[in-house]
């Protein structure tokens, strides 16, 4: 299950960690579902029995921390590539638009300052560790639509009926 877990946490984190590619987290989080979903399919495939829903929303929400944890780093990456570049952007669009209310350009002004990276990653972390109750979802949808038959008996071999419980 932790392969399957960092297969599906990866899934999560670089997806929602693209610039262009993580808009469709927009849409009921897309990827996170995802993900989780794909880390209970793997699970499913590595076992002889079926995967309880349980397991698969506690496989889908590890892989939800894990993406959480992968999307950080992405995005840190992403951030120290494209930063200058924002901040550039940002005090351009400052100096040249004269009709701006006074409050989008506070706010424009401390997004462009220093630590204004820092700030969305932190933001983001914890909006991404909240998400992973969406791939907990997803894990459990795949624990359902994935789910796998328990192998037949073997003709001729008696089938022992499951114990009692005690009373």
């Amino acid at each position: 299950m932790t392969q399957a877990v960092l297969i599906g946490g990866v899934f999560i984190g670089v997806l929602s960690g693209l610039p262009i590619v993580s808009v469709a987290n927009f849409c009921c989080c897309l990827w996170v579902v995802a993900g989780g979903m794909l880390t209970a399919y793997l699970t499913q495939q590595n076992e002889t029995l079926p995967l309880t829903p349980v397991r698969g929303a506690v496989a889908g929400l590890a892989a939800g921390v894990v993406g959480a944890v992968v999307w950080l780093v992405v995005s840190a990456v992403v951030d120290t590539v494209t930063g200058p570049l924002q901040q550039r952007f940002l005090a351009e669009m400052l100096r040249n638009t004269d009709d701006m209310p006074p409050g989008a350009r506070e706010w424009m002004q401390v997004l462009s300052g220093p630590g204004s990276s820092a700030l969305r990653l932190t933001f983001g972390l914890g909006l991404h560790l909240f998400a992973a109750l969406f791939a907990a979802v997803g894990g459990l949808l795949g624990a359902v639509f994935f789910r796998r038959d328990p192998p037949p008996a073997i003709p001729g071999e008696p089938v022992m009926p499951p114990p009692l419980p005690p009373q």
